[in-house]
């Protein structure tokens, strides 16, 4: 009967080890199956409310399907002009695509440039087409090959689209190894330990397959919408949250163990000890993720339920699959190393927190001015958007064969922006495009879908005209045009135009990009402060907090600016990339103080304000240092995949999370309440009276 009793406590970590572990294997292999309910489909996720996903809609009635242009582009050899017996070459090779089930409609003919030394063609294929567009395109790069003496390229939307699959293919293998094999080595660096940085890994994934396998199911049902890039930062989400938390939990267990013989006691203190700051840090970005659904970006609104389930998953295995193997494996999981009763010293945060205790204003005041002059450059990092040719790291044949198209047609070639407008303003509408400057022309749509090739087509009195830019479609000059073009055809009396296509699409996406970090930058902050004044008890303190936090962001931003325009030669950002850049970098920046100053308010309990943040600061600064580094390696994993926009969301989180760890959180944010007292807890109980100072301070355990 004793002995029954004595196995009852060790049934709970059993059960729920087996639990986990049928979980990681029933759900782990969803972490490689996410692409075969993912789409790249860029005009899935434009603006809702845009004119131009208004015009996307409107077009729909002209035609009987949606399709994806390719634009087949031929050049002569050594800058000879093209034949006509090449023209109708390529004419006849397009048309024997002719009935191919890839397309929708008959190709057009081939059409000369102006300076009679390239061809172009346009192909409507299907845009559902999915895994089958690569072979598709190879198919009508094959029938164009037959053209003599012309080399031959693909541009438009098509060839993109293809480009971008690539790019992701193979997502799922490659992220996630690169990502687990930087992990496991720096654990392995850091803790010189065998086992717990197994168990750390082994727990992160099996918190990635259970995100997975939720996202799998509500993208299956279409209730949330997946592509790349919310697949890549799901993964790297998952992996550096996990084993950021799953950090802060083994470093307050291994120094319970140090206090406790038994390690069922050691667990239940450091839990209950760890609780709170897991739990507040994983609110802080579960609900700032939640408030990108606030934006009216498709892709935004995707990644904040697809990140915040992420988020729970981790802390789930931080809360039960962890403490259950620690549990069973004692002292063992820190091998070679065991932990010894008694504590151990802190090393180098011994000397940084005393260095915080001798010149605290000194320390802060330096600080914060590097992080001002890091800021001040911050208004350089342009974010509206990138040409075609920076959106890959690595050269893509769409970009080079759009190079080609736009130096022998115009800019717009291929890519025209779309106007919709009322039958009997159809002339006023065509004549306003066309005195727009930027547009090269302006030709109503005619039945073959061919613009100017014959009589308009009218839909519900409603007709199309496809207006050429001068600029490339992708391009500032393009944009600004587009924004012109609306002034123009918007004041047409009657007309009820819209204008719509890929130009405007980008227009919009930057526009709205920019409405939205005006609407959801305060609204996390507000999410962050909230939740800090409920954990901290003080007022100040959150403000204080919230405030450094931010200051790291505009620095980062200001540091990031001169590395993509100096180093890496991106001409701008995506719009987006600021919004992402701000709700990881500050969310997970509080992560850090939260872990932080948790551990100082418990201490300045029982030592007062300036003892709390010395014991604090030494206590807490090995584990969250480890945590920066391994959160940092983890997203700038994100760079193995060859596309601008997740290069500069990598560099941004990356750098920003080392400065927060090693600047914000080691010397800015101690040496101000340091600095404050124990005003910095106004108005909780810790501001009106301090705890006198012990002569001696208690030795404590590495965080």
């Amino acid at each position: 009967m004793l002995r029954s009793t004595r196995l009852v406590p060790w049934l709970v970590p059993v059960l729920l080890l087996v639990a986990w572990l049928g979980i990681g294997g029933t759900l782990g292999p969803y972490a490689g199956k996410l692409g075969d309910v993912a789409t790249n489909d860029r005009a899935a996720f434009l603006p809702q409310n845009a004119e131009s996903t208004k015009v996307i809609n409107a077009q729909k009635s002209f035609q009987q399907n949606e399709t994806l242009p390719a634009i087949v582009v031929w050049t002569a050899a050594d800058g000879a002009k093209v034949s006509d017996h090449q023209r109708r070459a390529a004419t006849d090779a397009l048309a024997s695509l002719k009935g191919s089930p890839e397309l929708v409609a008959e190709p057009s003919p081939a059409l000369a440039s102006q300076d009679g030394q390239a061809l172009q063609g346009i192909v409507q294929l299907r845009p559902d087409l999915g895994k089958e567009l690569p072979d598709a395109l190879e198919k009508l790069a094959d029938a164009a090959a037959k053209v003599p003496g012309a080399e031959v390229a693909i541009a438009g939307p098509a060839a993109s689209q293809a480009d971008l699959a690539s790019a992701f293919a193979g997502i799922d293998g490659l992220l996630l190894g690169v990502a687990l094999a930087t992990v496991l080595v720096i654990l392995l660096l850091v803790y010189r330990s065998v086992l717990l940085p197994l168990v750390i890994i082994i727990g992160a994934v099996f918190a990635l397959g259970l995100a997975c396998a939720v996202v799998y199911a509500l993208a299956d049902h279409a209730i949330v919408r997946v592509d790349g890039q919310v697949q890549g930062i799901l993964s790297i989400l998952v992996i550096g949250a996990s084993t950021d938390y799953a950090l802060l939990l083994t470093a307050r267990f291994r120094e319970e163990l140090g206090r406790h013989s038994d390690r069922m006691t050691a667990m239940r203190a450091a839990l209950r000890k760890s609780v709170g700051p897991v739990v507040a840090s994983a609110a802080t970005v579960a609900l700032g993720l939640i408030a990108l659904l606030l934006s009216d970006l498709t892709n935004n609104r995707a990644l904040g339920p697809v990140g915040a389930i992420g988020i729970v998953c981790a802390v789930l295995t931080t809360l039960t699959f962890l403490p259950a193997v620690l549990v069973l494996l004692g002292r063992s999981a820190y091998w070679p190393a065991r932990p010894a009763t008694g504590g151990n010293s802190a090393g180098i945060w011994v000397r940084v927190a005393s260095l915080v205790d001798r010149a605290p204003r000194k320390v802060w005041a330096v600080t914060l001015a590097a992080l001002l002059a890091c800021a001040a450059f911050a208004p350089m990092l342009e974010s509206k958007g990138m040409p075609l040719d920076e959106i890959f790291v690595n050269d893509a044949p769409s970009v080079a064969a759009q190079a080609t198209l736009s130096k022998h047609f115009p800019g717009g070639s291929g890519n025209p922006a779309v106007i919709i407008a009322d039958a009997n303003s159809l002339d006023a509408v065509a004549e306003a495009a066309r005195k727009t400057d930027g547009v090269a022309s302006a030709l109503p749509t005619a039945a073959s879908r061919e613009p100017g090739a014959g009589a308009p087509l009218v839909v519900d009195e409603r007709v199309r005209i496809a207006a050429t830019l001068e600029d490339p479609a992708d391009s500032d000059a393009a944009k600004n045009t587009v924004a012109h073009l609306r002034e123009a055809v918007h004041a047409v009396p009657g007309s009820e135009s819209l204008v719509g296509g890929y130009t405007a699409q980008q227009y919009d996406t930057q526009q709205t990009a920019e409405r939205d970090r005006k609407l959801i930058v305060p609204v996390v902050l507000v999410i962050i402060l909230v939740i800090l004044v409920g954990l901290l008890r003080s007022l100040l303190m959150p403000v204080l907090l919230v405030a450094t936090v931010a200051l790291n962001y505009f620095a980062t931003l200001g540091v990031s600016a001169l590395v993509f325009q100096e180093i890496l030669g991106f001409s701008g950002t995506d719009a987006s990339v600021p919004l992402y850049g701000f709700v990881f970098l500050v969310a997970l920046g509080v992560d850090y103080n939260i872990f932080l100053m948790s551990r100082v308010r418990e201490e300045s309990l029982r030592h007062g304000t300036r003892e709390g943040v010395l014991r604090g600061l030494t206590a807490t600064g090995g584990v969250i240092t480890s945590a920066g580094v391994v959160l940092a390696a983890t997203f700038a994993a994100l760079g193995v995949i060859p596309l601008a926009f997740l290069v500069q969301i990598a560099f941004i989180v990356a750098f920003g999370v080392l400065m927060d760890t090693l600047v914000v959180r080691s010397l800015l944010v101690p040496a101000l309440v340091r600095d404050v007292g124990a005003t910095a807890w106004w108005p909780g109980s810790l501001s009106r009276e301090e705890t006198p100072q012990p002569t001696e301070r208690e030795p404590v355990g590495i965080g």
